[in-house]
């Protein structure tokens, strides 16, 4: 089919899928580009295609067509893409011994960067808290490479699951540059929960008095700090070894 009017009415809904709320109603989000399209069909999250008319991207799924001024509508990139994907979202669970814990993460892009470093150095499960951006903003899947699509992701507060992972041997680290110990340094324990907090704010209060030991990366004095995608990246990196 042919899709040739923004005033379509599936058009319309497809728009609404940029605004969380309505992802979260139809249990569905949107890629744009062959990349992002590839890794969510080798994972089987694609579940239609969205093509302007003329392009040709042959995947065994449902195809449909658009005209330019159509794809530019449903595009949130400057230079749209002439491919998009629909997408259902993901089903996680807890899993594993290997485990990222964030804490109110709020930008799309350290999110991005964490999910593809969590994929980069064998962790299990990422659980995001509830107050994180939404993994199925457009600027987190971009970021993210298309490796949302290979990670094990769920949703839930600290309080809910750090001490239940605790209660089963799981070595709790957070992040300390004052108290912590040289990450190069500590022990390496085979169950592991990293919690890496805001931005701006560090680690909750609840999340602080969760951890068995506080790390730190050493680094030039000159830079008081990094990054937290940067930071957790390093950390991840040094505990894969």
């Amino acid at each position: 089919m042919l899709y040739s009017s923004v005033d379509n009415s599936k058009i319309k809904d497809l728009k609404k899928l940029q605004i969380k709320k309505h992802r979260d109603k139809k249990n569905s989000f949107l890629i744009e580009g062959k990349h992002l399209v590839l890794e969510a069909y080798k994972t089987n999250y694609l579940k239609e295609l969205l093509l302007e008319e003329n392009e040709l991207f042959p995947l065994d799924v449902e195809t449909n067509y658009m005209t330019n001024n159509v794809m530019n509508y449903l595009s949130e990139l400057e230079t749209p893409n002439n491919i998009i994907g629909i997408c259902n979202k993901k089903e996680g669970k807890l899993q594993g011994n290997k485990i990222v814990y964030l804490d109110y993460i709020q930008d799309p892009g350290n999110l991005g960067t964490i999910i593809r470093s969590c994929v980069a150095f064998n962790i299990d499960t990422l659980i995001l808290s509830k107050n994180c951006v939404d993994m199925y903003n457009s600027k987190v899947i971009r970021a993210s490479q298309g490796m949302i699509f290979h990670l094990n992701i769920i949703i839930e507060d600290v309080e809910n699951v750090v001490p239940k992972l605790k209660d089963e041997g799981y070595k709790i680290y957070g992040t300390n540059v004052m108290y912590g110990k040289s990450l190069k340094s500590i022990e390496k324990s085979d169950k592991f929960v990293i919690i890496m907090g805001n931005e701006g704010n560090g680690m909750s209060e609840v999340s602080k008095e969760l951890c068995d030991e506080f790390i730190y990366i050493d680094m030039n004095s000159c830079c008081e700090s990094l990054n937290v995608g940067v930071a957790t990246s390093i950390i991840l990196y040094e505990l894969d070894k």
